[in-house]
């Protein structure tokens, strides 16, 4: 766990790197010189990667912070140094238009960095709503497969229960017609005795 977050704090470092590297690029960035450009042109897309990889590993939010930092350092740094060599880095300027200029330059190239992270964090975001809009999807699927399931449950319970009052209507109808065969049974032989018991009586 701690070689991962060594690697993980390599980005933020090559970010401070590029950031603390463009200080010797010169000023002139749009006199007509393609080679500033083009170095500040490259240093800009390194600082966009380090800030991709800074998004990937150590999240918006903490990368954040880190890359926060980073250039705040970086900018602290830069203007020790410019006050201390004013006469490489701005020897026909004043020294507080040279230490504008270069804590600008820090800070705009610390952007880009925050960029990457940016159009990072928004393709991770993409993918993770595709992610849930799939889940979605499916879980409406199966929402609608258990909705059938259930009709079909209930469509079965409902027949069994029919048939399981059939069967007890005509158990009920099977009983009353015994009941009323014995009582017409136990009326014939109450008659029976009846009449018996007449006959007795009449030859007495």
């Amino acid at each position: 766990m701690i070689t991962k977050r060594k690697i993980y704090y390599l980005a933020p470092v090559l970010l401070g790197v590029f950031i603390f590297a463009s200080d010797f690029v010169g000023t002139n960035l749009f006199s007509g010189e393609a080679t500033n450009f083009s170095v500040w042109f490259v240093l800009s897309l390194f600082a966009f990667a380090c800030g991709w990889i800074i998004n990937l590993t150590l999240n918006w939010e903490h990368g954040g912070k880190i890359v926060f930092a980073v250039i705040i350092a970086t900018t602290i740094v830069s203007i020790g140094m410019i006050s201390f060599f004013n006469d490489y880095f701005g020897p026909n300027e004043l020294l507080s238009e040279s230490l504008i200029l270069y804590s600008l330059r820090n800070i705009t190239l610390g952007l880009m960095g925050v960029f990457g992270m940016a159009v990072s964090n928004v393709i991770l975001l993409e993918r993770e709503n595709d992610s849930l809009k799939i889940k979605d999807s499916n879980n409406a699927k199966s929402e609608e497969n258990l909705n059938k399931e259930t009709e079909l449950i209930l469509k079965e319970s409902k027949i069994k229960a029919e048939g399981i009052i059939l069967e007890a209507k005509k158990e009920a109808s099977r009983i009353i017609d015994t009941k009323n065969n014995i009582e017409k049974e136990l009326k014939e032989l109450i008659q029976i005795e009846k009449d018996l018991i007449k006959k007795y009586e009449g030859r007495e």
